[in-house]
């Protein structure tokens, strides 16, 4: 990721907001977010576009790697931001001040149960929205490279 290039954030208006002051404080705010929830900003490159594109996540820590839930609340659909990277693993993240590339996977069924439940520990309502919805919400991995 060519880091002169423009990147797009999130069209939904308090995702955008959310993503404008974590940028603009270097997560000194918006890295918690409602109930202490840690969140990190996740740039991936459009599949379709080509172009950045950046949102913010809720996520949690399995030794060097972070991890993020595709729940988009329990939706019928996978998130964009999940699609890109199917598409395209090299992602960027921004923890805090900390930016760094990761490249991304979708955990495997044998790790799935253990990730699911450190996530869910963090966000209790994971659990609900796998509820609401007939597709698998999947568990990212992001391995800093």
């Amino acid at each position: 990721m060519a880091s002169q290039e423009e990147v797009f954030d999130s069209p939904k208006d308090w995702v955008s907001d959310h993503i404008e002051e974590y940028v603009e404080t270097e997560g000194q705010k918006g890295y918690e977010w409602r109930n202490g929830a840690p969140t990190l900003l996740l740039t991936t490159r459009g599949r379709k576009t080509g172009k950045l594109r950046r949102t913010a996540l809720i996520f949690g820590v399995d030794g060097e790697r972070y991890l993020l839930v595709a729940s988009v609340g329990g939706a019928a659909k996978h998130p964009a931001w999940y699609l890109n990277l199917v598409a395209n693993p090299e992602v960027e993240l921004q923890v805090r001040a900390r930016k760094f590339k990761g490249r991304a996977r979708t955990a495997t069924g044998e790790e799935k149960p253990r990730l699911w439940q450190l996530m869910a520990s963090i966000w209790p309502d994971y659990d609900n929205y796998q509820t609401k919805t007939a597709r698998e919400i999947p568990v990212v991995i992001v391995e800093p490279v």
